[in-house]
């Protein structure tokens, strides 16, 4: 294809003349069903059935299924069929809570899941990147994630990161034939390739290809298969947590085989002394560990998603509540993301404020914004390129000639030069053209190759600006031979027309947010590409702590150790470029903090991914950083960040008390369970009573403390330390105090009833009761760390009132009615015996809130 017509077609690239039709909708529909969705076959999605067989592993289930095994020895077929039903139902509800876990997870995939602007019916739609199919005519643009395997029909100045692919991190130049040429079979890595391979990046210009692949015929769909075998790490908290699993499992079953042997030798029964070992095992095993951490990890998720909020990694929930330092972009984070032109200044010293009133631009200023306008994209995205359109449109009068130009060459920003051009053919018959630059002040006085006065007079200008808060532009004009174009726009000879300042307000409850996260302990810095002087105004009306501003020359001067101490309190970086961005928050890691970062680029990425927590933005950022990213906002709204760490801090706050309230309350269960065979004692639980109160607990655990609703205190205490495990010692000393304080109770029901000659199945179902009674009692302290139970009743919790509803209802069942009576070994126990039971757990209770003031300071952090 000729290098003018190549030309000519990239230039109708943007105005869309030259892009095909494209597919039907029908068609595309047809070929997806034919095809399959455009996507790598995951190997790791967890079906109902690879759930079951997960379960049928657990101890847990080895042991209900032991323990019936037992009983059809002992020929007793009932209670051997009562235990099938228990392990049945244990595995029927981890199951349906394991499957709403993929449910919930496989709906925040799909929101997570990158989109593709395609042409259908000869018309662009934005369509889901699994819903790409071979034919399709794909729309790209600098940044974003290609999506299947594409023959170039238009390119435009497009550069390719094929990293993925070859290995090399240097990008690759693409050129477009037409007609493409299918017979040809294109490899990955060169320049000058008519082709793009999905999951490669764009980085540079834009493009049109029609898909000739997808999912796994395409080149990544080659190296698919060995990218899904490879596992991450474990997250922090899932480790803790199988550690704890396996240590109470080691220990239990040492305790349960000494339980058998002295049973077995004291008492001759080996039968019954492996029941009695079996019900010990079950009782010190506390397998609620991991479902209750996957549960709370995938609802935490799924609350932070009602935030517009996206959780892509789990383990981000766990960092949130240690974040220390969140470095903010300023553009469409903290403000709004719709600028507008606020102030024109032209090189005669002319000023006029654009908000100050709504008069039509003055013919004196009309210049600067035309130039401003074919400076700037055909089809703008960029907030301060709308502005200039909306201004012209709404502001200028209609020029009669507009519609002769035509766009020969862009010049796009680089990092030496922040300044962009485009050149204009004017005319048929004039040879030269008009080049219209815009870009930093700094920028533009480069280009305009001014005197050291006049230069430091434009400065001067511009920190006036700067110091109303507004972003400030300088505008320049060429003239220029069409016949030879410069390389760069440094060869051109501008001429400087003036400074245009621009407002991006503040977002709503951006002020109340940074309060927020310094009454948290957070710091809170932005990092920015603006002016100083700009920078500094939105910080202070941000309500950030302006002390000083660094910008990106000062930052190259300064050493690792000299950028490590000025991070310690510099809160405001201006002129930052991406590769700066990396090395503020590598030296704020090497300090000790924990960083949240925001990004949205495709040079934001490293950055991204380097920092703790990963934000990146839903709506304007591109496809590589949402990638980079552990979370997502989808309103890029600053606000949601905070609220986001909010419910963070609330979800590992209501993991730590499920952990608590799990540990506690297998200390009395597996007393009770201990006791008769140290003591010589009537045998108390039995399989049977351990796997209804397994029922009781797991859903307390997983239900109850996770829509528990947060501490008052939450935003005011310090971040907590990431290294600090979970299982803290204060809080495991508070638990084996509630523990051993809830065990004394029951024992001592247990004991006073066989002292007082009360039947024994009486016995077993008063302690019973006492038990169910003492876990409940042990669920309402824990529901707080700092708060007293009596000052809970002003946060009510639901879903503790309908698991309280129905647990007494069961328990209600399993002590009055006979048949029940028959199985569990019960006998009626009197009401009074029953009140005073009641009276006792209530005593318990009292106790335990004393005793959590005392302990409180050290609980709640």
């Amino acid at each position: 294809m000729p290098r003018a017509a190549a030309k000519h077609q990239a230039n109708e690239i943007e105005s869309g003349a030259a892009t095909p039709c494209g597919l039907s909708e029908s068609e595309a529909r047809a070929r997806l069903l034919a095809e399959g969705p455009n996507e790598l076959p995951r190997s790791g999605r967890r079906t109902p059935l690879r759930i079951a067989l997960e379960v049928v592993r657990e101890p847990m289930l080895a042991l209900l299924l032991g323990g019936g095994a037992v009983y059809l020895l002992l020929g007793d077929l009932r209670e051997a069929l009562i235990l099938l039903c228990f392990a049945t139902l244990s595995v029927a509800i981890t199951i349906i809570q394991e499957a709403r876990t993929e449910r919930v997870l496989e709906a925040l995939r799909d929101l997570t899941s990158p989109r593709a602007l395609v042409v259908r019916d000869g018309e662009r739609r934005r369509v889901a990147g699994r819903e790409v199919v071979r034919g399709d005519i794909v729309m790209l643009a600098e940044g974003d994630r290609i999506p299947a395997d594409l023959l170039l029909i238009q390119s435009r100045d497009l550069q390719v990161d094929e990293s993925l692919l070859t290995g090399e991190s240097v990008p690759v130049r693409k050129v477009a034939t037409m007609p493409p040429d299918r017979t040809v079979k294109h490899r990955p890595g060169g320049d000058s390739i008519p082709a793009v391979f999905s999951g490669s990046l764009v980085v540079r210009g834009s493009g049109v290809g029609e898909a000739v692949a997808t999912g796994a015929r395409t080149e990544i769909g080659a190296i698919g298969q060995a990218l899904s075998s490879l596992e991450s790490e474990a997250p922090r908290l899932q480790m803790q947590t199988r550690h704890l699993v396996r240590l109470f499992a080691l220990a239990g079953a040492a305790v349960s085989a000494l339980a058998v042997l002295l049973y077995g030798w004291l008492r001759g029964g080996w039968l019954d002394g492996i029941l009695a070992g079996i019900a010990l095992g079950m009782s010190m095993l506390p397998e609620e560990f991991p479902m209750v951490l996957t549960i709370f990890m995938a609802m935490g998720a799924w609350r932070i998603s009602q935030v517009r909020v996206l959780t892509r990694r789990a383990a981000a929930i766990e960092t949130l509540g240690s974040a220390t330092v969140l470095c903010t972009d300023k553009t469409g984070t903290l403000t709004r993301n719709q600028m507008a032109i606020a102030e024109l200044r032209t090189p005669g010293g002319g000023i006029f404020p654009l908000m100050k009133t709504s008069d039509v631009v003055p013919e004196a200023f009309r210049d600067l914004v035309e130039l401003g306008v074919l400076a700037s994209a055909e089809v703008p995205f960029d907030p301060m390129e709308k502005a200039f359109f909306e201004l012209s449109a709404e502001r200028l009068p209609r020029r009669s000639d507009a519609g002769d130009r035509q766009l020969v060459r862009s010049y796009g920003l680089r990092p030496e030069l922040l300044a962009m051009s485009n050149v204009w053919r004017t005319n048929a018959g004039d040879p030269d053209c008009l080049v219209a630059a815009k870009g930093s002040p700094e920028a533009i006085l480069k280009l305009c190759r001014l005197g050291t006065e006049r230069a430091a007079s434009i400065r001067k200008d511009a920190d006036a600006m700067a110091v109303e808060g507004l972003r400030v532009l300088g505008v320049a004009r060429a003239r220029h031979a069409e016949s030879v174009l410069a390389d760069e726009q440094t060869g051109f000879a501008f001429e400087f027309m003036g400074l245009v300042g621009l407002a991006d307000p503040i977002r709503p409850g951006v002020r109340d947010a940074v309060a927020s996260c310094r009454s948290a302990g957070i710091r809170v810095v932005m990092i920015t590409g603006d002016y100083p002087a700009t920078a500094k105004a939105i910080a202070r009306e941000a309500g950030l702590n302006v002390a000083d501003v660094v910008t990106g020359e000062e930052l190259r001067a300064l050493s690792a150790a000299d950028l490590r101490r000025a991070v310690k309190t510099t809160t405001v970086f201006a002129r930052i470029m991406p590769d700066q961005k990396l090395a503020i928050v590598n030296a704020l890691k090497a300090n000790g903090e924990v960083v949240a970062m925001t990004g949205d680029g495709v040079n934001d990425a490293p950055s991204l991914k380097a920092a703790d927590i990963g934000i990146a933005m839903g709506g304007r950022g591109t496809d590589v950083a949402r990638e980079a990213s552990s979370i997502v906002l989808l309103d890029d709204d600053f606000g949601s960040i905070v609220k986001t760490i909010r419910l963070g801090r609330r979800i590992y706050d209501n993991l730590r008390k499920a952990m608590s309230f799990i540990f506690a309350v297998h200390v009395p269960i597996a007393g009770l369970a201990l006791m008769p065979l140290v003591f010589g004692l009537p045998i108390l639980f039995g399989p049977i009573h351990i796997a209804f109160l397994e029922m009781v607990i797991d859903p307390v655990c997983s239900l109850v403390f996770e829509s528990e609703t947060e501490e008052e205190d939450i935003m005011e205490r310090p971040a907590r330390d990431p290294e600090e495990a979970l299982f803290t010692r204060p809080l495991m000393s508070w638990s084996l105090v509630q523990g051993v304080l809830a065990w004394a109770v029951v024992a001592a029901i247990f004991l006073l009833g066989l002292h007082s000659g009360i039947p024994e199945s009486e016995v077993r179902a008063l302690t019973f009761f006492a038990l169910v009674v003492s876990i409940v009692g042990l669920v309402l302290v824990n529901r707080a760390f700092s708060a007293s139970l009596i000052s809970l009743l002003s946060r009510p919790n639901r879903v503790l009132g309908a698991v309280i509803a129905v647990d007494s209802m069961v328990l209600g069942l399993v002590l009055l009615w006979p048949p029940a009576n028959v199985i569990f070994q019960f006998g009626p126990p009197g009401l009074s015996d029953l009140a005073a039971v009641l009276a006792t757990a209530i005593g318990l209770v009292a106790l335990l809130e004393f005793l959590k003031y005392r302990w409180a300071g050290r609980l709640s952090v």
